[in-house]
């Protein structure tokens, strides 16, 4: 009878180092893939002023720029599907949130683009450089998953 309880209980121990093992894992691979995510984000936000500028004068540039608004919301969207462990539910929500802000600033802004509407220091002042300032702030919320 000893030897069946304590066989239970290896397994159960063992089951659960397992699952904790797992939820490590899990977290240490959504801290790196969040990293990179805000990594992107963070060069986003140094390329896109500096194309708006030479867009308002030239137009293979402007097409440059909207190909990397573009490609922001593609990654918004890859990021935005990540499923996070439950350790970074509210930290991935806080993302989600803000990249739902970014989302909208680059549709109105490639809508402004192609109306006709382009002002470079609109940018500046857009919904998109507030979501990515909100985005970069959580950079240390995700560097604390990874420890």
């Amino acid at each position: 009878m000893k030897k069946i309880i304590t066989i239970a209980f290896m397994s159960i121990l063992t089951l659960s180092g397992c699952s904790l093992l797992g939820e490590v894992n899990s977290s240490l691979e959504y801290a790196d893939n969040a990293t990179g995510y805000v990594s992107t984000v963070k060069e986003f936000a140094n390329e896109v002023p500096a194309l708006s500028k030479d867009a308002a004068t030239d137009t293979e540039v402007r097409e440059n720029l909207e190909k990397e608004l573009q490609l922001m919301k593609t990654e918004i969207e890859e990021f935005n599907a990540t499923e996070p462990p439950q350790i970074a539910e509210s930290i991935h929500e806080k993302i989600v949130s803000s990249n739902q802000q970014l989302s909208d600033g680059i549709d109105l802004y490639l809508n402004n683009i192609e109306n006709g509407q382009f002002d470079p220091e609109a940018l500046e002042n857009s919904e998109i450089m507030k979501s990515i300032e909100n985005i970069t702030s959580l950079a240390n919320q995700i560097e604390e998953l990874g420890n």
